[in-house]
């Protein structure tokens, strides 16, 4: 039987964050007074409000050393997925908005994105290399569904003959296998699934909106039997909730047919390490701190590593101890780690022309 949610007042069902707390660019802050009992409360709101914004530009650069010579494009800022370690939330703050349940909530779509893409792709200085989506929210977000964005950046980059490498932990990139199975015939297009574990009733607190984790194996299979490339990222890994099943997780995903595995360490940088504390100590208050004191052991004493080189991996004996059962299971379950390469070669400048004439 799965477990119950908490039931204390003030629990947002539905949504990882529990609080909404002050951003941190912001001088000023509007707080709550509780005068004569008459104040509406400020977070009860549970509808999403969307927000149109058009950028000059779509492509980014991603300059982390950890990262080298990428790229990354996001139709969508916010994420009603909910997951309550996601880095992307502190991104969210430059737009104007809190890190917490802001960023469930108030999500920003930029409606003309494959425009703009189509764009700077015809640019005859522009040089082919993979472009990520998404790097920072999920591009297949429940969003999607409705305006369709991820799916017209797909067609642009086919026509470009562009190549792309996607992660999402939504059953909806199954709609675009259409889409995907022409770009992989042409070594254009690499899918990770994320899948942070395998027990339900965690999963419904850890990312309230996201596919099942059947669901997501399901979507591996279905890529896979596509011959659409396809790898799982066990991420993050956060020691003392879903650590103990990396094996599993790493079974079932070679069961589904994922060529490749990886993993990153939890990471608590910014707003996210008050917002995670608040909803760990919530939601699990009979180890919340052995939990929290096993985050810190991984990141030498801290849980908002930067580091460039150990931030994803961590370091010390939690995050040795993690590296090692990962690389056992790793070996036992998909001892050939199949490496993709990406074709650059069929790329062409020149359907912009045709492809800017759509819009």
């Amino acid at each position: 039987m799965e477990e119950e949610l908490p039931k204390e007042p003030g629990y947002f069902k539905g949504r990882g964050s529990q609080i909404n707390p002050h951003n941190r660019f912001f001088k000023q802050e509007y707080v709550q007074e509780h005068i004569e009992g008459i104040d509406i409360p400020f977070l009860q709101s549970e509808k999403t409000e969307i927000i149109f914004t058009h950028p000059k530009t779509i492509i980014n650069k991603v300059t982390s050393p950890d990262l080298i010579g990428m790229y990354s494009m996001n139709p969508y800022q916010g994420c009603e997925h909910g997951c309550i370690y996601c880095y992307a939330r502190n991104a969210h703050e430059y737009w104007g908005f809190s890190a917490g349940l802001d960023f469930e909530r108030k999500i920003i779509v930029k409606e003309h994105a494959a425009e703009l893409l189509a764009k700077e792709l015809s640019n005859p200085r522009w040089v082919p290399d993979p472009i990520m989506l998404s790097g920072n929210t999920d591009c297949y977000q429940p969003l999607e569904k409705r305006f369709g964005i991820t799916r017209k950046m797909l067609e642009v980059l086919l026509k470009f003959k562009h190549p792309v490498s996607i992660i999402s932990k939504n059953q909806l990139i199954r709609r675009d296998i259409d889409l995907l199975k022409e770009l992989a015939k042409l070594n254009l297009v690499h899918v990770m699934i994320s899948i942070t574990g395998l027990d339900e009733s965690l999963r419904l607190k850890l990312e309230p909106r996201t596919a099942t984790y059947k669901q997501r194996l399901e979507t591996v299979r279905a890529l896979a039997d596509a011959g659409i490339p396809v790898g799982v990222m066990t991420a993050p890994i956060i020691p003392g909730l879903n650590s103990y099943e990396i094996p599993d997780i790493i079974k079932a995903a070679a069961e589904a047919g994922a060529k490749s595995i990886g993993y990153t360490m939890v990471r608590l940088n910014g707003a996210v390490g008050g917002i995670f504390k608040d909803w760990l100590f919530k939601n699990f208050p009979d180890r919340a701190d052995k939990v929290w004191h096993h985050i810190e052991g991984a990141h030498g004493g801290q849980v908002n590593d930067s580091r460039f080189g150990t931030r994803m991996k961590g370091e010390g004996p939690m995050a040795e101890s993690i590296h090692k059962l990962h690389k056992m299971a790793r070996e036992k379950y998909l001892p050939k780690d199949d490496p993709f390469e990406f074709d650059l070669s069929h790329f062409d400048h020149r359907a912009g022309a045709a492809q800017l004439s759509l819009f």
